[in-house]
């Protein structure tokens, strides 16, 4: 009370000063004007949230496009699968084929040395001591029948004779001896043949290895 401006009029009572209450008066409305106005954007928030809901738009766009290619790659990926899938049963198949084709072709190959065996037990059961010498003659026969098969179908015979060289690719070592007759490391007695098919060893020569 003691800072406010007293002003006596007629009657001398004090009363404050007009000013004072227009310049609340004043402060009231602008606060008043300034809530009304909150609730309409600027041109600069406008422009704002208009380039957010571009970018936004824009960011869905490529999110779609990403999609579309994960799509398309995930299909491309299902057909080479199924390709790839479809080549394995075939070759796998073919594979199959050809190994029922190579073994029916070797089984036909025997069958006539098979037969001839089959006769030379028949003759061999019939014979006596003379005809012996029949039987061991076709044995013989046999035997270079079947070496002959087996060169028609491209097995070879491994050389393992008495004297060869001892080779650890083509033979197998079972025994060794002492033997003035032969050199170093070769080969005294083979006990069982070997064979070959073109560089592969089918069954290593069983021999005895000297010195």
């Amino acid at each position: 009370m003691a800072d406010e401006e007293l002003f006596f009029g007629a009657d001398d009572e004090p009363v404050k000063d007009e000013a004072d209450n227009s310049s609340v008066e004043d402060a009231a409305a602008s606060d008043k004007a300034s809530a009304e106005g909150g609730g309409q954007e600027s041109p600069e928030t406008a422009k704002g949230e208009a380039k957010e809901a571009e970018e936004a738009k824009e960011e869905n766009k490529e999110e779609e496009k990403k999609d579309d290619a994960s799509s398309e790659l995930e299909a491309r990926y299902m057909s080479l699968y199924a390709e790839y899938d479809n080549y394995r049963r075939r070759t796998q198949k073919e594979k199959d084929n050809l190994y029922a084709d190579a073994i029916a072709t070797v089984t036909k190959e025997f069958l006539t040395l098979i037969d001839n065996l089959d006769r030379a037990v028949d003759g061999a059961k019939k014979s006596d001591e003379s005809s012996l010498d029949k039987v061991i003659h076709g044995m013989e026969l046999v035997g270079r029948q079947a070496q002959d098969t087996l060169t028609k179908i491209g097995v070879e015979e491994i050389p393992a004779e008495r004297g060869t060289k001892f080779d650890p690719n083509l033979h197998d070592a079972m025994m060794h001896v002492d033997d003035e007759e032969l050199g170093e490391q070769e080969i005294a007695m083979v006990f069982a043949k070997g064979y070959k098919y073109k560089d592969r060893v089918i069954r290593h020569a069983q021999v005895q290895v000297a010195n």
